[in-house]
């Protein structure tokens, strides 16, 4: 490779550089916390009993949470609905506590609320290996339908560039998941395919501005073409992203606590998807010997057609 392809020229180039060696480093970080600590899989995952109830006064969430402390183990989630008259409580399948409804009968007698249970279900283990599976093919078939279109859309360097950046928005996320031990659920999976097609917008805008201005001025520098595809393109990434966070960011303040997690992933999502968009799909086709000569030869033979 020669050295003066990707040697920095200027202070957006060094920038992007810093960038890139950024992201290797989130990459790194992302993947240690992922072997060492693993996702805290949820009960969609691992199984678990679900139990449902209903009360005639409203309650805050803490405040409930508080009054079923006593009565079960404190890994359990609870979640509302209906202005807090509307429950449902999930226990882990290895609760060391009881693992059915008959804990609500002791705690509607000893509470003297009014309390209608509605429902009580138990989700096998084998339902989370079936759902652990088929989300992993999801993910994979996604990636690979994915690859082919850039590669049939954009020179092999852009396409590379893309997908290392989807590869690096999805690892950066699960990271953050494993590191914070968010509990990583069927929502969560759903955030991380929506994440990918937002990144992959993100790196095609890039990409097709990047072979437009290539394809314009046949004496283009790689290095500066790249930084004038990140300079026209950079203001509406921004706008888009930005109106996107927000949307992401009242969800994650408005949505309840069984929304906080999926609102957490599509957040940090969009944020280093912008970011890879450009520190990643926009650099590796320069360190992978990006040149002009492929467009130029695509254009001849297309003028020379009949």
């Amino acid at each position: 490779m020669n050295n003066t392809k990707v040697k920095p020229t200027s202070i957006i180039s060094k920038l992007r550089f810093a960038s890139f060696y950024f992201a290797a480093a989130l990459i790194v970080i992302s993947l240690v916390g992922l072997f060492t600590k693993g996702l805290n899989l949820g009960l969609d995952f691992t199984g678990g009993y679900i139990t449902e109830f209903s009360t005639e006064q409203s309650f805050e969430q803490a405040e409930m949470q508080q009054k079923l402390s006593s009565y079960l183990s404190k890994d359990f989630q609870l979640s509302s609905a209906d202005n807090g008259t509307h429950w449902s409580v999930r226990q882990a399948d290895n609760n060391t506590g009881q693992q059915n409804s008959t804990w609500l009968t002791e705690f509607t007698q000893d509470s003297g609320l009014s309390i209608t249970p509605q429902d009580a279900m138990y989700i096998g283990s084998q339902v989370g290996d079936e759902l652990i599976e088929q989300g992993g093919l999801a993910l994979l078939t996604a990636a690979i339908v994915i690859l082919v279109y850039l590669s049939l859309r954009f020179e092999w360097r852009l396409a590379a560039g893309s997908v290392v950046a989807l590869m690096h928005d999805v690892v950066v996320v699960l990271g953050i998941f494993a590191w914070f031990e968010i509990s990583f659920d069927l929502t969560i999976l759903a955030s991380l395919l929506a994440i990918i097609g937002y990144s992959l917008n993100d790196s095609i805008i890039v990409g097709d501005k990047v072979r437009e201005i290539i394809m314009r001025n046949k004496n283009s520098n790689v290095d500066t073409t790249i930084n004038l595809a990140i300079k026209s393109t950079l203001v509406r990434t921004l706008i888009t992203s930005g109106t996107t966070l927000a949307t992401v960011l009242a969800i994650g303040l408005f949505a309840g606590e069984s929304l906080q997690g999926f609102a957490i992933a599509l957040f940090s999502g969009i944020l280093v998807g912008t970011y890879s968009s450009i520190a990643l799909s926009a650099t590796i086709p320069q360190l992978l010997g990006l040149s002009p000569d492929h467009y130029h030869k695509q254009a001849q033979e297309i003028c020379t057609l009949p």
